[in-house]
């Protein structure tokens, strides 16, 4: 039987925010979906994982980007309506790169759990939530990307960000996703 995580990338104020460093112009409109995926998933014992994008005060990131989400700063903080509850089970994957695998546990606790599926959400389809599905595919992990649980710039960048997800992933919506992993309670 699958274990599966559901992967909340990078919904945090420097992303999400009108005011943030980077915002997703459509990052706001998935925060509804998301919701409802976490509480799905706390009600079926799908481990949840936040993704963190905190960077160093001179990260080599912003070499090609503007500086965003440094560690500790209000733009590296989650938004309101999407904070991890830790006394529900959520673990929190900080990172510095596109990937929520690159230089972090995210593989060695998706291990020490039995996971063996992860599925992908949130900004920026086309970078981060892509990098992330491409990096866990390349651990050995079914990939699952929800669609209508990630966002980009624009509808081009999404629908390209999917696109390449789906060459070796499954990309489905959030009801598919629903409908096929609800645990029958009795």
């Amino acid at each position: 039987m699958s274990k599966h995580a559901v992967v909340i990338i990078d919904m945090l104020n420097d992303f999400i925010h009108p005011d943030g460093a980077l915002t997703c112009p459509n990052g706001a409109a998935i925060v509804p979906a998301i919701q409802e995926l976490i509480e799905f998933s706390h009600e079926n014992d799908i481990q949840v994982i936040f993704v963190q994008e905190a960077h160093r005060q001179n990260d080599a990131d912003f070499r090609v980007r503007p500086v965003h989400a440094i560690k500790g700063t209000w733009g590296s903080d989650f938004i309101t309506e999407l904070t991890p509850q830790p006394d529900k089970g959520d673990y929190i994957v900080q990172k510095r790169r596109h990937s929520a695998f690159s230089y972090t546990d995210m593989d060695l606790f998706l291990r020490e759990e039995g996971i063996d599926t992860v599925v992908v959400t949130g900004v920026w389809t086309n970078v981060c939530v892509r990098s992330t599905a491409s990096d866990a595919m390349y651990h050995t992990y079914k990939v699952k990307c929800i669609s209508d649980c990630c966002a980009s710039k624009d509808e081009e960048m999404h629908v390209s960000g999917l696109r390449d997800i789906g060459i070796f992933g499954e990309v489905l919506t959030l009801a598919e996703y629903k409908e096929v992993n609800a645990v029958v309670k009795g």
